[in-house]
């Protein structure tokens, strides 16, 4: 199991997510390098597991293998395992603590996109808060 020692971050916070970039409408055409990478972060997220223990980890603020195997019906192997993959893209960090390792999310867009991505399933044709905020903004 690789376990990474960080320095304390700060909590992020929701509304941080993408504040200082532009709003997609007015971003030029992804090149084709920036739609490869976006297609491998959406093919780590293109887990049933992952998605789940990212869901837990943002709802708990933090969680041990142990926790999450438990919480998930999972070996601690077969967690960490998967948590590797979402450390590799930067949207969560462990610490350790003695015997335990603890995991947080440390990217503030991941649960602002898995909040969207439940919109979207919920009900496809509603629109969701992303989408309203742009219309409000068209009208004025």
């Amino acid at each position: 199991m690789s376990t990474k020692k960080t320095a304390k971050v700060p909590e992020p916070k929701a509304d941080e997510c993408c504040d200082t970039r532009p709003e997609l409408k007015d971003r030029p055409l992804l090149s084709f390098v920036e739609a490869v990478k976006v297609m491998a972060l959406f093919k780590v997220l293109a887990n049933d597991t992952r998605l789940r223990l990212l869901h837990h980890i943002v709802r708990s603020g933090e969680a041990t293998v142990t926790d999450l195997a438990k919480t998930l019906g999972m070996k601690p192997q077969a967690v960490s395992n998967q948590l590797t993959r979402l450390s590799d893209t930067g949207m969560i960090l462990s610490r350790r603590d003695g015997n335990n390792v603890y995991y947080r999310v440390v990217n503030v867009c991941v649960g602002p996109l898995l909040d969207l991505a439940l919109c979207l399933m919920e009900d496809p044709g509603a629109n969701c808060a992303v989408e309203k905020d742009n219309d409000e903004q068209d009208d004025n």
